[in-house]
């Protein structure tokens, strides 16, 4: 049973006075035991505080203990960390049983000797990072808050978030993301940055952590000292970051001190080597000159230092019991996600006894994460009303998401007006399963288009590459849905091989903007900056001229697309005029001889004089004409292929038009 008045309503907009002697009470009361598991947050699997269906797999996994309620007893642990693959958060989500888990480990830790309520948290950053998902409400990501380049946006995308983490129970969220990508490889960040632009990041950053803190969650920025210009994942290796220091301050750390300055309640560090900062080779999240030198004297952060995961490769440049033993001698309060648990909490406990880390310097960590605690009215009321998870994935809500993620596809290229899709025209919709091709497709088809969809593999293979070409040998145009193909060569052949067809190729691409870079010849590109089913409606209703794109790139696309580039449908219909534009760039393309352009220029202006008499019969015969004309000019070898069917694809279009 749950206290009686433990759903109380109180203001979590308003932060809760911290009363330092109070905390100071609390923190003289604990043993060293204690102290020492108020530093961790840890995974445990399960369903339910005492779930027997995950004793064995929390044992077998090292999380020393058989479910939540052991590990808060008999580690006295700071908080959990919620994840899909620990079974804490299904998909789809259940929300009851999400507020019913947090709700009942919280009793459990305020039924201890000392009562102190958990941090529970998780990664809902939006976008391909998000824990909570549908029936919830999701957002398309960070990158595509960036493509609208709207404070208002992102600070409602995080009061939704916030909300609904809040309702589940989640009182910790590992967002906003601020590192600055400003490199197209980065395996990592990518389109969980905002920006390349530090202002951008900054201002988008800002109004996240407001956001998530009014509705009472606490906000992590991450990851410090920023990971935006690496081309290794720290999960899986140890990146080096070799920016001097001018360029540090100028980008990778001003979003962090714009968070700072507007009370960003915790920061996450960053398992990377920054030699400007620190050139003893430990990764930032083991660098007392990057943590306390840094962070908390130069740029003056009193709150929440919190490592990242320190099962990451990133993390492990020292033995395992020495990681989170030297992460708190640099600086770090919140020991995360260690991957053994035991191993973990007595080698700080061991530290801590033999006097290479003082009571002190505990002390000081145990103060600020109870005095988060306090802030953020955990100690008031630690529970979530369980009638609150009524207000997840409300039409308000989700009407936002829907809204801010029309505004965020950017149209890049729109070579021969291909988009919005002509639905005289049959399409061939292809990708690897990543990108979403199949219910891409179906949305089409469902709007009026008639489309085939073919799926491939994340890699396409050279037979399922033959086979997308056989279909788009049937198709009018194709439509290839790529997922960071700048980094797949197999994606780049299947285009490759798709432009071969002669056919029009549309790239849309379902994660990073980059990948045009490496298909320039494409006829039109999109980005969506992420392949949630909310950012594949919407670029069906791009695709169909339902909306009007108006995003803009929030990175540079290197030698080809300016920070700021977005093209909109242009209010001008199929015309004969408009044909003749056509002609003008097939001829730029080198798909039309220059004796060819003139004999078809004069054609298109005699139909032109007939449409502005509105003389539909004229109009029709002579661009039948036209068409004759194309044909003999493309037997000639005058008119390439491609111009040959694109040509012959938009008269037919204009014919219907008039007919």
């Amino acid at each position: 049973m749950l206290p009686v008045g433990s759903f109380a309503e109180t203001n979590d907009a308003q932060e809760r006075r911290v009363d330092e002697r109070d905390i100071s009470d609390i923190v003289d009361r604990m043993t060293l035991e204690e102290k020492v598991g108020q530093l961790f947050v840890i995974h445990v699997y399960g369903k339910t505080p005492t779930d027997p269906d995950y004793e064995d797999t929390n044992l077998r996994n090292n999380r020393g203990a058989k479910n939540f309620k052991e590990a808060i007893e008999k580690y006295h642990i700071g908080g959990v960390i919620y994840f899909n693959w620990t079974d804490n958060i299904g998909t789809p989500l259940d929300a009851a049983q999400v507020n019913a888990l947090s709700n009942g480990i919280q009793e459990i830790a305020m039924d201890q000797r000392v009562p102190v309520p958990l941090f529970i948290a998780t990664d809902q950053e939006g976008g391909i990072v998000a824990r909570v998902t549908e029936p919830a409400t999701v957002f398309p990501g960070n990158m595509a808050l960036g493509a609208t380049r709207s404070t208002e946006y992102a600070q409602q995308t995080a009061e939704i978030m916030g909300t609904e983490l809040k309702s589940l129970g989640i009182n910790m969220n590992f967002a906003p993301t601020v590192d600055v990508n400003v490199n197209p490889a980065n395996p990592v960040i990518g389109v969980r940055s905002f920006s390349e632009d530090p202002e951008l990041v900054s201002d988008l950053g800002v109004a996240q952590v407001l956001g998530y803190q009014s509705q009472g969650v606490m906000a992590t920025a991450k990851h410090f000292p920023g990971h935006g210009d690496t081309d290794v994942d720290s999960h899986y290796g140890l990146p080096i970051i070799e920016h001097d220091l001018e360029t540090l301050h100028e980008v990778d750390l001003k979003p962090f001190k714009a968070a700072i300055d507007h009370g960003i309640d915790a920061i996450m560090t960053a398992h990377i080597v920054v030699p400007a900062l620190d050139d003893s080779g430990l990764p930032a999240t083991l660098s007392k000159p990057i943590l306390t030198d840094l962070l908390r004297d130069e740029l003056g952060f009193d709150g929440l230092i919190v490592t990242d995961s320190l099962g990451m490769s990133g993390a492990n440049v020292v033995p395992p019991e020495r990681v989170p033993v030297e992460a708190l001698k640099a600086g770090a309060d919140v020991l995360l996600n260690p991957p053994d648990v035991d191993l973990a909490y007595h080698a700080v406990l061991d530290a801590v006894q033999s006097g290479e880390i003082s009571t002190e310097r505990l002390d000081q960590s145990v103060y600020r994460i109870l005095a988060a605690k306090v802030k953020r009215g955990l100690f008031d009321n630690p529970y979530a009303d369980p009638e609150a998870v009524d207000s997840i994935g409300s039409e308000e809500h989700l009407q936002v998401a829907e809204d801010m993620t029309d505004k965020s596809i950017t149209l890049v290229k729109n070579d021969y007006d291909l988009l919005p899709l002509d639905g005289e025209w049959t399409w061939l919709v292809t990708g690897p399963s990543s990108g979403k091709p199949t219910t891409l497709s179906n949305l089409l088809s469902d709007k009026g288009l008639e489309t085939e969809s073919y799926e491939t593999s994340a890699s396409p293979t050279a037979a399922e590459i033959d086979t997308a070409v056989s279909l788009a040998e049937n198709a009018d145009a194709v439509v290839v849905t790529t997922y960071t193909a700048n980094a797949n060569t197999a994606q780049q052949q299947l285009v490759q091989a798709l432009l071969q067809t002669d056919k029009p190729v549309i790239v849309a691409a379902m994660r990073n903007p980059y990948d045009v870079a490496v298909f320039p010849e494409v006829d039109g590109y999109v980005t969506t900056y992420g392949d949630r089913d909310i950012s594949v409606r919407a670029l069906a209703r791009v695709f169909t001229g339902e909306v009007n794109p108006e995003g803009q790139l929030p990175v540079t696309v290197p030698e080809q697309y300016d920070f700021g580039h977005g093209i909109g449908y242009e209010d001008i219909s199929l015309s004969a005029e408009r044909i003749k534009a056509y002609v003008g760039q097939l001829e730029d393309g080198g798909e039309i001889d220059q004796p060819a352009v003139r004999a078809l220029q004069v054609h298109l202006t005699a139909v032109n004089r007939y449409e502005d008499r509105q003389l539909k019969d004229k109009v029709v015969k002579h661009l039948e004409g036209f068409k004759l004309l194309l044909d003999r000019q493309h037997e000639s070898g005058a008119i390439g292929e491609k111009g040959h069917h694109i040509l012959k694809l938009k008269t037919d279009s204009l014919i219907k038009k008039w007919e």
